[in-house]
């Protein structure tokens, strides 16, 4: 922005990092959200008001709303996040506003923390991590936490898309046999590199020795993993979600987990974030608050293609990753 020139408004549901707040003060009056927790929805409504841009995490639901709350001048919303179900995508385009959302620089990250949960249920470490800790534990013994070996099992893999495929490229480190299926059936030049097997979907929930989860949250996935897929599963199997909590239906995996139909779970997302149910909290189960991405090099460039997002918008550039690009070019 040149002297003189007002710049345009933003408000941010978070404050960020030193280095894109540093990039969005050189193009906009920016407002942050400076509170230690979430803000509240009727703050939200409020400070958007008369803003001409949003940047916004995935807690922030960007609905009719909170559209109509911010008025005419919002122009563009960039979400913190790969996904984007908090907004309404729709309604945005319909207002002639941009969406757009982080791609691509979390998927290692994610990666990485995925096998921190499959390893940590099956080696049971929280369990160790507390028997430890709280001073119980008194003597080694030969049967103490035996967990399950993760070399040369079965990874199975539902969604083989960027963070996917991140996962199934760690699986060769541990000579495991990787299986998956997707929507879309990945180039036979991507099966040969990961050695990944495409099969159905029923036939990768019979054979995998761990199920990690890696597919958006749509309407075909909602609830994917409820009573009928938990119970083709092995007995001896563990499930692993790190993409959205509403796939996996809480009280079926509840239930399963009661009645010994399979071994364990990894979960880094709910259904209801942040309530988790008392019977998940069992010592078979790894349980984080949505860390798939939080690391401070990932969310600091999560953070920044957000940023540039809003600041490619003003500055008469399609946003880089705008989720609407029929509303692009500006009108």
């Amino acid at each position: 922005m040149g002297p003189g020139v007002n710049k345009p408004k933003l408000f941010s549901t978070h404050v960020l990092y030193e280095e894109p707040r540093r990039c969005l003060a050189e193009h906009f009056d920016v407002e942050y959200w400076t509170g230690s927790e979430r803000p509240p929805r009727a703050v939200v409504l409020q400070r958007v008001a008369g803003k001409d841009a949003l940047i916004c995490l995935l807690t922030e639901k960007v609905d009719r709303e909170l559209l109509d709350a911010a008025g005419p001048n919002l122009r563009i919303v960039a979400n913190v996040a790969v996904g984007y179900d908090n907004i309404d995508v729709p309604a945005c385009t319909e207002r002639k506003i941009a969406a757009s959302n982080t791609p691509g620089v979390l998927d290692e990250t994610t990666a990485d923390f995925t096998w921190t949960l499959l390893l940590a249920v099956a080696r049971r470490l929280v369990e160790g991590d507390h028997l430890a800790r709280t001073g119980w534990w008194l003597q080694w013994n030969f049967d103490l936490l035996c967990g399950t070996d993760v070399w040369g099992k079965t990874l199975g893999i539902l969604g083989l898309g960027r963070i996917g495929r991140a996962v199934a490229r760690r699986a060769s480190g541990f000579g495991m046999r990787v299986i998956y299926n997707s929507t879309t059936r990945a180039p036979a030049e991507v099966e040969r590199e990961l050695r990944a097997e495409f099969m159905s979907q029923d036939e990768v929930l019979q054979q995998a020795d761990f199920l990690s989860l890696h597919v958006p949250l749509n309407a075909k996935t909602r609830g994917l993993i409820g009573r009928e897929a938990l119970a083709k599963m092995k007995k001896t199997a563990f499930l692993i979600n790190t993409t959205r909590g509403p796939v996996v239906q809480e009280s079926e995996l509840v239930h399963a987990l009661e009645e010994g139909v399979i071994a364990g779970a990894a979960l880094d997302v709910f259904e209801r974030e942040p309530l988790i149910p008392d019977g998940l909290r069992r010592n078979n189960v790894v349980l984080a608050p949505h860390l798939g991405s939080a690391s401070i090099e990932t969310r600091t460039k999560m953070a920044l293609i957000a940023a540039g997002n809003a600041i490619a918008f003003f500055q008469g550039k399609r946003p880089p990753t705008i989720l609407n690009p029929e509303v692009w070019p500006r009108s």
